[in-house]
């Protein structure tokens, strides 16, 4: 109940700071429109013009919602499959200096390979079904996620641990009290990082590989020439991501670093 009220308190001041994100968002629609104006509506249409088709689609209800449900749930199996695998994988790796070392190479190429040649494995491999789409979400979240989890374990200062071990804590309080709020810390904005690749991702995968979702229907765009509808389900997208990251993500990830002021606090009275 504490954490609800210290929530539903908290969200004046919250939105308060949004300020900046939303006065960004606005220069950009600026932008938008004066480019719009200047190189006319076959080329690009106004956000205007983009607006009005993604709002005939959501009132429709025929295109709009069963695309981003499609896409969605691809996006999601493949980023919670990335977030699980890469996250006890990396902190096992970070606890270890040789498993980091052992790993290190493995990192490297998976994210120095391209998306698009995972893609086209995954074709060969799963067809154009839901694999191809989960499977490369999952080859390209996979390794942002595991470098968090390894530079969390890594980084846990010597002295947290002393500490636990003078005072005898027992392991469960070790693990959620010191351990886990650190490694969180560096593995939460690998998970926010992750969720804007895995959208970027299964778009790109529907759009050269299925029948269905966002990326289909870009496809299908695309072919007819439809200006206006390709930015209409680009904004789709990208209003998802937003709708997430700062309803959703922001207000947990500012609830996980509160221990942080406290730790400031702690050193800046420390004689």
């Amino acid at each position: 109940m504490s954490l609800l009220r210290r929530w539903f308190v908290g969200i004046p001041g919250y939105l308060w700071s949004g300020w900046g994100a939303v006065s960004s968002l606005f220069l950009m629609l600026a932008l938008w429109e004066a480019l719009a104006a200047a190189y006319g509506p076959l080329v690009l249409p106004t956000p205007i013009a983009a607006g009005h088709q993604l709002m005939a689609w959501a009132g429709r209800g025929g295109e709009l919602w069963p695309a981003l449900a499609i896409s969605g749930r691809r996006a999601f199996l493949g980023l919670l499959l990335a977030v699980l695998a890469g996250s006890l994988l990396g902190v096992a790796a970070g606890v270890s200096m040789t498993a980091s070392m052992v790993s290190r190479p493995w990192v490297t190429v998976l994210l120095g390979t391209p998306p698009i040649a995972w893609l086209v494995l995954a074709m060969l491999w799963f067809g154009t079904g839901d694999g191809t789409p989960v499977f490369t979400v999952f080859i390209a979240c996979f390794p942002i996620v595991f470098v968090g989890g390894m530079q969390g374990a890594r980084t846990l200062e010597r002295r947290w641990r002393d500490l636990a071990r003078v005072y005898r804590l027992p392991w469960h309080m070790r693990v959620l009290d010191v351990y886990l709020p650190h490694v969180v810390s560096y593995l939460f904005p690998a998970w926010i990082v992750a969720l804007g690749t895995s959208w970027k991702v299964v778009v790109m995968a529907e759009l050269l590989a299925s029948d269905s979702g966002v990326g289909a229907q870009l496809a299908t765009s695309r072919a007819q020439l439809d200006m206006a509808g390709t930015l209409a389900w680009i904004g789709a997208v990208v209003l998802v991501l937003l709708a997430l990251e700062y309803l959703l993500l922001e207000p947990i990830k500012r609830e996980i670093e509160r221990w942080r002021e406290g730790d400031g606090v702690t050193d800046g009275a420390a004689p």
